[in-house]
């Protein structure tokens, strides 16, 4: 499909830069079927059915950017992937200032030597020293924010709370899987109650997420990969779940692209490991999920065409433009919304 199918007039001032206080204070539209409602997050419990189940990922975001120099260069890194104990793939700002075999300094007693350069123009840094790669970055580095929001502000140590859900606990990750920063322990206790049950999954979200899409047509668009784990208890309790006619709510679109991953030609979870870079857009044939609870996204970007691909896109260029004239906050610390095909 044309790239631009996907585009659509967003107001910079929609852009969260802040989250909502408490979290599940957030706004919440829920589109089931064609039909909009307008709600908060700690509506929730309502909006679903007892016997669902909530998927959420449990990654940890760790402080992957990172600001050196290369003797009189400034060099921006954002880790990408995990390759081994000291190795990353990242994006590097001022490549153009950097050649393989190059140490950066980091500062704080950080370095890497830019040891390759991968086709797609990113590096493999290898990180010096003894220490765990994850002490070194809660040395030097900060929180990887969106360039959408660390464009118009700093990043803070508010920052180091915000940007990380309840549930994470599984280092690895350089952006957060938003969706699940809108919920809370007493928002978790209140769908336990109604008999909403939940699961987690591990999907460490890389910074190939913030990349905007180039290419002018979707098959041209090359995904960057990601690693995910689900286990067989967790993949047999949601096939329980939807064998008793509960639904699977992916609770982000990392969860989701995870789940899909895993799926099975019937529908059914298999147990997985490894790498994912799939790629949804409209057309696609979902076989793991029922419903997903996610942010709103970006013109033009991969997870618009994933919401498009689970609702259809007129039904979402509408619940945009809904959300635009009612002035829903957008992105990583804006407001939520709850898709549900089935109506």
């Amino acid at each position: 499909m044309r790239v631009d199918a996907f585009d659509f007039d967003l107001p910079p001032e929609r852009i969260a830069l802040r989250p909502a206080r408490p979290r599940d204070a957030a706004r919440m539209l829920v589109v089931e079927g064609d039909a909009l409602s307008d709600t908060r997050v700690a509506d929730l419990p309502q909006r679903l059915r007892a016997g669902d189940c909530l998927v959420f990922n449990d990654t940890r975001v760790i402080p992957a950017q990172l600001e050196g120099q290369r003797g009189d260069a400034r060099i921006g890194a954002t880790l990408h992937k995990r390759i081994d104990l000291r190795r990353w793939q990242a994006f590097v700002r001022n490549a153009k200032r950097l050649r393989v075999g190059e140490t950066v300094d980091f500062g704080q007693g950080v370095a890497a030597v830019a040891e390759d350069r991968l086709p797609d123009g990113s590096f493999v840094l290898a990180f010096g020293g003894e220490e765990p790669v994850e002490v070194l970055l809660e040395r030097a580095g900060t929180m990887p924010l969106p360039p959408y929001i660390a464009g118009k502000r700093a990043t803070d140590d508010a920052d180091r709370s915000d940007y990380q859900t309840m549930f994470a606990r599984e280092d690895g990750a350089v952006a957060a899987p938003t969706a699940a920063l809108h919920f809370t322990p007493e928002l978790l206790a209140s769908l336990k109650a109604a008999g909403i049950a939940s699961e987690t999954l591990t999907l460490h979200v890389g910074a190939g997420t913030f990349l905007p899409v180039k290419a002018d047509d979707t098959d041209d668009h090359v995904m960057h990969a990601e690693w995910g784990r689900i286990d067989a208890a967790t993949a047999g309790r949601l096939n329980a779940v939807r064998a008793a006619g509960g639904r699977v709510i992916a609770v982000g679109t990392t969860s989701l692209r995870l789940l899909e991953s895993a799926a099975r030609d019937e529908g059914t979870i298999a147990p997985f490991e490894g790498d994912t870079a799939i790629f949804i857009t409209p057309g696609y044939r979902f076989k793991a999920i029922d419903g997903l609870m996610t942010n709103f996204h970006l013109p033009r970007s991969t997870l618009f065409m994933l919401v498009s691909a689970l609702m259809g896109l007129e039904t979402m260029q509408a619940a945009y433009a809904h959300a635009i004239a009612s002035d829903y906050r957008f992105y990583s610390y804006g407001d939520a919304s709850l898709l549900l095909p089935g109506g």
